[in-house]
């Protein structure tokens, strides 16, 4: 739809504005006004430039009176001032002048009662294409009658602001207004920033109506409906785990969880591609298609193939589709309470058992403490795997008090008996450059377990350092992975590994979270 008015945008005189274009459409804008090309699959392939992945020291939120006392304010989310948030908005809104402007009106939120109405304003039509196919797609009829947003977003990647005048950190930047329902994303190409810019605005008004928002990825059992849930940070599985061509998939990566059920925020998935392959990752390897968006995916041009292993450009390569892409999709993206919830870590020290029972005060110390790792070689100085510690498995989304959202969880866990377990997909045998990766098919065989209930009258052993129930047997796993220390040749090299990222634990969460309750803080490792 052409010269739709955007007035209350203060954009004036653009060249023209496009809203809710299809695929096609955006395609064919894209390859006509950006540099990339489609791949031999008719997926669109882009390069992002110099932001390949989210800027979190870029994001700040506006520090108004009427959010000031909510924001969990500290090095995650930084304050900026409505004064200078509106000097940039000034500027962003003059450098869009006589553009042609890409608008797409959609929906976060499966469930009708929690479903927000979100404007994403795009200057590149390869970025509207990516929230098109992200979020939940309106009907004709829903999108005449759509009215007023709940949100805005506007996303201006060739408009760079001045750090020194503008007050940010660089020439990107990504200001979150929950008083203004607005959001601007300067300086950036990365689609990602969208998105989770969505997700982060999701996370401050869910609660409010009494839903746990999550960064998780969901499936259920086709035949029961019996729902998991996986949190995990990037690269611990999350979207290749609930790929599971046996469940419907609900969602890969952001929901809410209601009295009603769970549900999903988006319409669609944003998967990594790093060392794709057909054979492991069928699901995702086959939604790389006319209409899914690739960014950062070395391509021969003259064959037109993808090159998964490649990743000169960023190990964060991407691909992102509508959930319709996956053959077992669950639409509309709703499920019900959880049955099992798994934390997914990468433990690159090679320390934690492949899978562990939790009870209820230990689901929420790891909640809270969302650990994963930094591996060697991946930045530079970085010589030995790193922990991560990221509150929630989704820090830098969440803008109020940590204990809000593990409450609204533990609280949930409670009521409805719900099973957790902590799944190691990192390294066995020894650390990151000594052991090995946890073999997929023995996650995936440890996850089905979890779900299936194989795992509730097996034999247990408590680990002592990291004070964890772990499973003596699985079906179709080696028993000698079960116990990482029996897989390490050196039990002295193990311990002493073993103790230094407990303690790492312990200090992490002494810093963090000071006041939570004894209970919680018992449930942890002890060094």
């Amino acid at each position: 739809m052409k010269n739709f008015n955007l007035k209350s945008l203060g954009i004036f005189n653009t060249a023209a504005i496009y809203r809710n274009l299809t695929p096609a459409e955006l395609i064919e804008e894209a390859l006509i006004t950006e540099d990339c090309a489609l791949s031999e699959t008719g997926a669109l392939v882009v390069t992002t430039g110099k932001y390949t992945g989210r800027s979190p020291e870029d994001k700040f939120i506006v520090d108004t009176p009427k959010v000031h006392k909510e924001i969990s304010w500290g090095k995650v989310n930084r304050p900026i001032s409505l004064e200078k948030y509106n000097a940039i908005r000034a500027k962003m809104v003059a450098y869009l002048q006589n553009q042609v402007l890409y608008v797409f009106d959609g929906f976060a939120g499966a469930d009708p009662a929690a479903t927000k109405k979100f404007r994403i304003v795009n200057e590149l039509a390869s970025q509207n294409l990516f929230i098109h196919q992200l979020l939940i797609r309106p009907t004709e009829e829903q999108l005449a009658a759509f009215g007023k947003p709940d949100f805005t977003i506007i996303a201006a990647p060739g408009f760079h602001c001045d750090p020194k005048i503008d007050g940010v950190h660089s020439e990107a930047a990504i200001l979150v207004n929950y008083t203004a329902k607005e959001v601007l994303i300067a300086g950036s190409a990365y689609s990602g920033e969208i998105k989770k810019s969505v997700f982060s605005v999701m996370n401050y008004l869910m609660p409010k109506e009494g839903i746990l928002p999550m960064h998780c990825s969901a499936n259920m059992d086709p035949a029961t409906g019996e729902t998991a849930v996986f949190f995990g940070l990037s690269g611990t599985g999350k979207t290749t785990l609930s790929a599971d061509p046996n469940r419907k998939l609900i969602g890969d990566d952001e929901h809410g969880w209601s009295d009603r059920g769970i549900f999903n925020f988006e319409g669609g998935c944003y998967a990594k591609c790093i060392n794709l392959r057909e054979e492991s990752e069928p699901e995702i390897y086959h939604a790389i298609r006319f209409g899914s968006l690739v960014e950062n995916v070395v391509m021969d041009y003259t064959t037109r193939k993808l090159d998964f292993d490649d990743a000169s450009l960023t190990e964060n390569t991407r691909v992102g589709y509508p959930i319709e892409f996956i053959d077992n999709a669950q639409i509309p993206g709703v499920g019900g309470i959880p049955k099992v919830v798994l934390f997914l870590t990468a433990d690159a020290f090679g320390v934690l058992p492949p899978i562990s029972r939790l009870s209820s005060e230990a689901a929420m110390y790891h909640f809270v403490t969302g650990f994963t790792s930094k591996l060697a070689g991946t930045e530079r100085g970085v010589k030995e795997p790193q922990p991560t510690f990221s509150t929630l498995f989704g820090e830098p989304f969440m803008p109020l008090d940590p204990q809000v959202y593990a409450k609204m969880l533990g609280e949930r866990i409670e009521k409805y008996g719900t099973k957790v377990y902590l799944v190691n997909t990192g390294w066995s045998g020894g650390p990151y450059g000594v052991g090995s990766r946890m073999k997929l098919s023995y996650t995936r065989a440890m996850v089905t377990a979890a779900l299936n209930g194989d795992l509730d009258n097996v034999e247990y052993k408590h680990d002592d350092t990291f004070n964890l129930d772990v499973p003596q047997s699985c079906p179709n796993v080696p028993e000698k992975i079960m116990n990482p220390r029996d897989t390490w040749s050196s039990k002295k090299e193990y311990d002493a590994a073993a103790k230094k990222l407990a303690k790492m634990f312990q200090e992490n969460f002494a810093k963090k979270y000071p006041n939570m309750a004894e209970e919680i803080v018992n449930a942890g490792p002890k060094a």
